[in-house]
């Protein structure tokens, strides 16, 4: 009985506690989780920005491949391959169903060269100078080149979607504290003739704030694990309600990485807030241990 009895006062004291730091340490995951999904989408879309260079009429597929070849060597280039004059006339042909060979009599189109650029050089002004490079070239008529500024616009809300959601969380931050301070310092406050007993036996602040600390360590774990929990029931429901499946963005190992961490954090944030309490009312004179 006297078991059921802690164990009823310890979540009717912490019960607060834990919600709050969960619902914190949720949105500490959900911020996480939005910073790994759209940075990883954001490098992906990156690496398929494509280049493409339109040779002049004058340029034979050889003198081309040396062109590509010239590209692959510099550094901001990858995945380079070339379009003959042959392959872009299939290829006309394929996506307008157009002989050009019938109707003019001859090829009228140029080979190309097209290549991605690498993540850490996809941003306008850097695409900007890579076309001017390319394009003054020998052989080289045209570049054309994605709208660059989707990166830009990609980042800067996300940039602000982070903000939003890190004030959020911060606001709740000082409210778990705040909650935790609250409960401590009502259970330290009920325990005062005791704990005033103990210090004048000798026991030190660290051996008094010992069971508190540890209580809400404990809570820091729990809170921890439900908001790990309810991360991943959104991880595996998403796709039930029409949202893309977290698993193309989110690999497991991340998950379990963001998890991990939202229980450390939450044992840092119980601990910290539990030792700060205890110690401020330990502090108190005798006399005020009464107010």
């Amino acid at each position: 009985m006297d078991n059921k009895e802690v164990k009823i006062s310890f979540w009717a004291s912490h019960l607060t506690t834990i919600i709050t730091v969960t619902l914190v340490l949720l949105l500490i995951g959900i911020i996480a989780e939005v910073w790994i999904a759209t940075t990883g989408e954001t490098e992906r879309i990156k690496q398929r920005f494509e280049l493409t260079a339109v040779m002049t009429d004058s340029v034979t597929d050889s003198t081309t491949n040396i062109l590509a070849k010239q590209i692959e060597q510099e550094p901001f280039a990858s995945n380079v391959r070339v379009i003959s004059k042959d392959q872009a006339l299939e290829n006309w042909k394929k996506e307008t169903g157009e002989d050009l060979l019938t109707l003019y009599g001859v090829n009228p189109l140029s080979p190309e060269i097209s290549f991605c650029i690498k993540g850490e050089y996809a941003s306008p002004n850097q695409i900007a100078s890579i076309t001017r490079e390319v394009s003054a070239l020998p052989g080289v008529e045209s570049v054309s080149s994605p709208d660059a500024s989707l990166i830009d616009n990609m980042t800067k809300n996300l940039s602000g979607l982070t903000l939003i959601l890190g004030l959020v969380a911060a606001v709740m931050l000082v409210i778990s504290f705040i909650l935790i301070n609250n409960t401590v310092q009502l259970t330290v406050y009920s325990r005062r003739f005791s704990i005033y007993t103990m210090q004048l036996v000798g026991a030190t602040k660290w051996f008094v704030s010992r069971p508190f600390v540890r209580n809400n360590l404990l809570c820091g774990i729990l809170a921890g694990i439900f908001a790990s929990l309810l991360l991943s029931g959104f991880y595996f429901l998403a796709p039930m309600i029409g949202i893309p499946s977290l698993e193309e963005y989110i690999s497991w190992t991340q998950f379990g990485m963001i998890a991990s961490g939202l229980i450390a954090i939450g044992l840092i944030i119980c601990a910290i807030a539990a030792q700060l309490a205890t110690w401020r009312y330990l502090r108190k004179d005798y006399n005020k241990l009464f107010k």
